[in-house]
């Protein structure tokens, strides 16, 4: 039976989110909760963006040294042959690629302004397959942009063309939100009969409905014959009205009426990672989790009602469909009220060697001048976050200095 895997987009679809951003090592960070969570794909960054490269290069490291294990990195480009061979100029290593490129009428005449045919666009995207496979690419995925309004005869001879020159996967693209659960279920099926390789779902929420569509795309494409590739980002962060938040489609995928008796997530997902990987990256876009957010949101187990408070104190069960300790929450959480020693773009070697010996796991140096070392690193860090780094991100630099380095380093063209 085909499965459901994650593929997540945070790395990528969430920092071209307006307004919002994440430095490296945030990203990197967000790579090891989403690894450690059990996600099957990170959609981890622009391999033709010169300030990508040492970051995707360090985290490809992360990955050969085991560390960035089992889950799978993989970068995000248009589809033309040049941007290939651009990104493995940049980060010869890279193994997987997503290509995209827009299939629309709409796309066609308004944003190519008629400079390119249907036929071109396939034309384009099989050139772009072919060179990403003969400079070493394992896996590809081709991407529709704007595929829900697009035409499904269209769609269909596109995917079958990026089939036979060696696409492992077609993504299905809601660019706008236009889907409902019931046409997308219609199509995504219909596409995974007649193309014949796995489907990915990438719905965005202008109308309110990306998780429901990527459930419902995701039933489409495995009834359809094939293994289903939802795309999330954590907290739903991305463009406009937001992507399918991670915690929510996994929630749906196994707590919905039914849905996980026939229609099962691939692998094991780590859902007590919840709460952590939700609560880093609202701190590290600067963006509050809804107080209503499924499974993370601070209300998603308080209770004020007589009758609901009640309930739930008798038996959970009457008012929740899943517990908080499932998502990793109930601890309780310190905040300082009294002196406090924070580390920064200043700090001096005392209140850092004070700061790492108070860690969950203390790190003592073995001198001064490895003291000194991972310090300047950190400095290095405050400034480019511009906010105080969490322990996750100094036991890291701690752990992995080189690595840490590299994700430091940003070149500009001279």
């Amino acid at each position: 039976m085909p499965r459901i895997y994650l593929l997540d987009v945070t790395n990528r679809d969430g920092v071209q989110t307006a307004k919002l951003g994440l430095s490296k090592l945030e990203k990197t960070m967000i790579n090891i909760y989403l690894n450690e969570m059990g996600v099957f794909q990170s959609e981890f960054g622009f391999p033709t963006t010169r300030h990508e490269s040492h970051y995707l290069q360090a985290n490809l490291e992360l990955a050969e040294m085991g560390v960035l294990k089992p889950i799978r990195l993989e970068g995000w480009i248009r589809a033309i042959a040049s941007d290939v061979e651009t990104a493995f100029k940049l980060v010869p290593n890279i193994r997987h690629l997503n290509l995209s490129i827009s299939t629309s009428d709409q796309m066609i005449y308004g944003k190519f302004q008629g400079r390119k045919t249907r036929d071109d666009i396939i034309k384009e995207m099989v050139g772009a397959v072919d060179v990403a496979r003969e400079l070493g690419a394992e896996s590809i995925g081709v991407n529709a942009e704007d595929a829900s309004r697009t035409n499904l005869d269209y769609l269909i001879k596109f995917g079958l063309a990026a089939k036979e020159h060696g696409a492992d996967r077609f993504r299905y693209c809601d660019t706008l939100g236009y889907d409902n659960p019931l046409t997308i279920y219609e199509t995504a099926k219909a596409l995974a009969e007649s193309i014949g390789i796995p489907i990915e779902i990438h719905c965005h929420g202008d109308l309110g409905m990306a998780v429901g569509n990527s459930i419902a795309g995701a039933k489409g494409v495995i009834d359809g014959g094939q293994d289903a590739y939802i795309n999330t980002t954590i907290n739903g962060i991305g463009e406009r009205a937001g992507n399918a938040d991670l915690v929510a489609v996994v929630l749906a995928a196994i707590k919905s009426k039914g849905f996980a008796e026939k229609y099962q997530l691939a692998g094991k997902i780590k859902l007590s990672m919840a709460y952590k990987i939700a609560k880093f990256a609202s701190y590290a876009f600067k963006v509050e989790i809804p107080k209503n957010q499924p499974g993370v949101g601070e209300n998603a187990f308080a209770h004020a009602s007589g009758i609901h408070a009640d309930g739930v104190l008798k038996d959970p069960e009457n008012y929740e469909l899943y517990s908080y300790e499932e998502l990793g929450r109930g601890e309780p959480e310190q905040v300082e009220t009294g002196r406090e020693i924070c580390t920064g773009e200043y700090s001096g070697v005392s209140g850092f060697s004070h700061v790492m010996s108070k860690m969950k796991v203390p790190i003592s140096f073995k001198n001064k001048e490895e003291a000194n070392e991972i310090l300047e690193l950190v400095r290095y860090a405050n400034v480019e976050a511009q906010k105080p780094l969490v322990e996750d991100e100094l036991l890291f630099i701690a752990k992995y200095p080189k690595i840490a380095q590299k994700l430091l380093t940003l070149t500009p063209l001279e």
